[in-house]
């Protein structure tokens, strides 16, 4: 088998196996999305050597949930090993948090009427060679943001969409519901769930069942890209323990608790030892 068709299957056994259990209709809305989809995102990320922004941070209650960051941080530190700089942006309470360990850009939380200049600026000054949105609201065909409960939750979400929309550099989201950044890209298919879609799309969407399972399934394909271990550099369970002392809470429950929309931490780390198993067979395969 030739290494883009490696490349090519490997791709296809992620997608597959992010959205297996289709907790909120993406396996259902697959279809959608052009094959590859995984393979095209990773591409774009491997040769990245600049600044990258990472934009996550979903606003529950008062606080923000484990779903994003963990995913967001989880390539953070992925874009480090290749070399890249990466920024994560995010508004508060997030931002604030994330600051003690990690390089960010904040942004404003609530109705904006500069956003667009906010974005511009920061644009301007960070010169992003990739823009990566992770569980980020989207704003719908309304100009609001809604969570999946179809609750309005403008005034507590930060606006990163118009980092996509005015980017000068390729764009890369990921979402698990539908309401997210990137999720325009497949609005139709998004008509038979009960939610208000976002309308923001993107260059190259990808799509899991928990967007942070989205984030291991893109740095699985760049370890087989790149030849390095990346995923045995990850430990999910730190991140979330680390958020968990911060404030995060889980956007299902809405619980401050070690977990991803509902599902144990356990889960995550299996899928994660899954596409390690996943990787090491296609390295074999192409040697």
């Amino acid at each position: 088998m030739s290494q883009l068709s490696t490349a090519m299957q490997l791709s296809l056994d992620i997608e597959n196996m992010l959205v297996e259990r289709n907790l909120r209709g993406m396996k259902t809305v697959q279809g959608a999305l052009p094959q590859g989809y995984v393979l095209r995102a990773a591409q774009m990320m491997l040769p990245i050597r600049g600044t990258v922004l990472i934009g996550t941070g979903f606003p529950v209650v008062d606080t923000f949930e484990t779903d994003g960051p963990v995913g967001a941080i989880a390539l953070y530190q992925a874009f480090e090993a290749l070399g890249a700089k990466p920024v994560i942006v995010c508004g508060a309470p997030l931002s604030k948090e994330l600051a003690q360990k990690y390089r960010v850009h904040e942004i404003t939380v609530g109705p904006n009427a500069q956003r667009d200049e906010e974005a511009l600026q920061g644009l301007a000054q960070l010169e992003p060679e990739l823009i990566v949105s992770i569980e980020r609201p989207g704003l719908a065909a309304d100009g609001k943001y809604y969570n999946m409960r179809g609750e309005d939750i403008s005034a507590r979400a930060a606006c990163f969409d118009t980092f996509l929309i005015h980017a000068n550099c390729p764009t890369i989201a990921i979402g698990d519901g539908g309401n997210e950044i990137g999720m325009g890209n497949i609005q139709d298919a998004l008509k038979g769930l009960d939610i208000q879609a976002a309308a923001t799309g993107c260059n190259e969407l990808v799509i899991a069942d928990v967007s942070n399972w989205a984030a291991l399934g893109l740095i699985a394909m760049l370890d087989w890209l790149s030849g390095q271990d990346l995923l045995a550099k990850l430990d999910a369970l730190a991140v979330l323990e680390f958020l968990s002392k911060h404030g995060s809470v889980d956007g299902v429950t809405r619980e401050n608790t070690l977990t991803e929309d509902g599902l144990p931490a356990q889960d995550g780390i299996d899928l994660l030892n899954r596409l390690r198993v996943l990787v090491s067979d296609k390295k074999l395969v192409s040697q």
